[in-house]
């Protein structure tokens, strides 16, 4: 039983540990509806669950990125495009907006970045407990001067950007990568991520347990353990750990 004791714990970066506030996809939708095109929130959650897909290293980013290598603004305009298609159901209507709603978009959005609420503090718990605490993220470049920005670099020993190994999230390869290196079975590795497609997908698919951070209940039944705030997570913890660390 011990040798299946939960080790480490391996948190997703952007829209798990860090936040921002306002968060894009809202911004997006909200001057989209000045227009006057009327968006229910069945639309704008379609919307944020395509959003998740499209930054799961899918075809289409692939081939957008591909296609648009070296002009970043037309890449952005096809993203706008695409999500406006989504978020409205009319390619005509995503056309025509699209060049102002992207542009709009560069110009004027301005995030804070956050952490959520309560992760100092459950951070904190875990290290108690001595469980091994990283991040892996799809970004390009390592981010550490981020972490310590948001008061989170203490709490990572381990940290790792996909770039890094030219590894992107979901492909199981990455996870087999990680637990190499910090020395762990599959079983003994969880990975916590507010991305269904690119974090529960390929974590799974790896071996490893998985929560899926959901605050806005955005993946109905996705076969796997779901928070919706960083409160919850020792607990959820607790029940999915075989040797029953009390966190």
């Amino acid at each position: 039983m011990a040798g299946d004791c939960l080790r480490v714990i391996i948190f997703d970066l952007d829209g798990t540990l860090r936040l921002n506030l306002p968060s894009g996809g809202e911004v997006f939708n909200d001057y989209v509806a000045t227009f006057g095109v009327p968006l229910s929130d069945e639309d704008r959650e379609r919307a944020a669950r395509w959003e998740h897909y499209y930054w799961a290293s899918s075809r289409p980013l692939r081939e957008d990125l591909e296609r648009f290598a070296n002009d970043d603004e037309a890449f952005w305009n096809h993203y706008t495009y695409r999500r406006l298609l989504v978020l409205c159901g009319s390619p005509k209507l995503a056309e025509a907006l699209a060049p102002q709603v992207s542009q709009y978009m560069r110009l004027s959005y301005q995030p804070q970045a956050i952490v959520p609420d309560g992760i100092y503090a459950v951070l904190e718990k875990l290290q108690e407990r001595r469980f091994s605490l990283g991040v892996v993220s799809n970004r390009k470049h390592p981010y550490c001067d981020e972490l310590e920005a948001l008061g989170l670099k203490k709490f990572f020993p381990y940290t790792l950007a996909a770039g890094e190994v030219n590894l992107w999230k979901p492909d199981p390869a990455l996870f087999q990568h990680v637990a190499r290196q910090l020395g762990v079975r599959p079983e003994q590795a969880l990975y916590v991520g507010d991305n269904y497609f690119a974090d529960v997908l390929g974590a799974r698919q790896a071996g490893w347990k998985t929560v899926l951070f959901d605050p806005r209940g955005l993946f109905h039944e996705p076969g796997c353990t779901v928070i919706g705030s960083f409160d919850e997570l020792p607990g959820q913890i607790e029940r999915m750990d075989p040797c029953g660390n009390n966190v």
